[in-house]
């Protein structure tokens, strides 16, 4: 018997989909069409590609065009979705926390050359929102102590949810600002994606910015502001020859190098991302 002919297709759905979004500034039109279309049904995406002539009920239907609606207004598939990969992981978000975004896995590269991974490292996560970087470390260094520490209330409930679903017994959320509740040299790594871009940078109304808590993202009229907080207090919580290793814009390298070497951390250096960009500073303490 033939399909009802007010049934829509996968193939179809997904087809009209992506030609909506394409029109949507920095979106992955097909990419995006799939995922919503998989938070709508519940099917994963290879029966999507898999199946395109599958007609989708009236109720998948009408909640994949409430999700497309909702991203062609601007808002964050992640936030739509609930959810979003980083690392190994699929990690719950929210409004209330930064999307984990692919460069700051450099975060977690570094912070997995450590030497003495079995040792108990004791190990700092600072703004960690979701608790992503957290996380991924913890995963990977069963026998790390990971401190999660954020100045958000909301955004720790989130990074909680994510370790307890994780089973991540050795990630500890805390609130506090930066470092400011780590006690003196108790670190042997402190990690951070603090925010980064200028207060006045015409990027903080663009793609899923808007979207993302403010504070997250901007730090004073160069965009440092939350770094020189984190190294004013780096070299007191640290243990000797500790690192600390923090994410930054891509023009931002030279400065938070001399902001390295201003505080004493050794031999200083910027690792590049995937996409050749300056993204990393780290340094030892002495």
């Amino acid at each position: 018997m033939d399909d009802p002919p007010d049934r829509t297709l996968v193939g179809q759905a997904l087809r009209n989909a992506a030609a909506a979004l394409a029109r949507l500034p920095q979106a992955s039109p097909r990419l995006e069409a799939e995922l919503l279309l998989t938070e709508a049904t519940g099917w994963p995406r290879i029966r999507l590609v898999a199946w395109p002539e599958t007609p989708l009920t009236p109720a998948a239907a009408a909640r994949f065009a409430a999700l497309l609606a909702r991203r062609l207004a601007g808002e964050p598939i992640a936030y739509i979705r609930g959810h979003q990969e980083f690392w190994t992981l699929d990690l719950r978000v929210t409004p209330d926390t930064l999307i984990p975004r692919p460069e700051t896995e450099l975060l977690v590269e570094i912070a997995l050359e450590l030497p003495d991974p079995d040792r108990p490292h004791r190990v700092a996560d600072l703004g960690t929102g979701s608790g992503a970087i957290a996380a991924a470390v913890a995963v990977e260094r069963p026998a790390w102590r990971v401190i999660a520490s954020d100045r958000s209330a909301a955004a720790l409930v989130i990074a909680q949810s994510n370790f307890r679903t994780l089973g991540l017994a050795h990630c500890f959320p805390l609130l506090g600002d930066w470092l400011t509740p780590i006690a003196d040299g108790t670190l042997d790594l402190i990690l951070a994606n603090p925010p980064y871009i200028a207060a006045a940078d015409p990027h903080l109304d663009q793609g899923d910015l808007p979207f993302e808590p403010r504070t997250a993202l901007a730090a004073g009229p160069d965009g440092l502001d939350a770094i020189r907080d984190i190294m004013a207090d780096a070299m007191r919580c640290l243990r000797p020859g500790g690192l600390l290793a923090i994410e930054h814009g891509c023009a931002q390298g030279e400065s938070v190098r001399a902001l390295f070497n201003g505080q004493g951390l050794i031999n200083p250096e910027t690792r590049r991302d995937l996409a050749g960009q300056d993204r990393v500073t780290l340094g030892w303490g002495s």
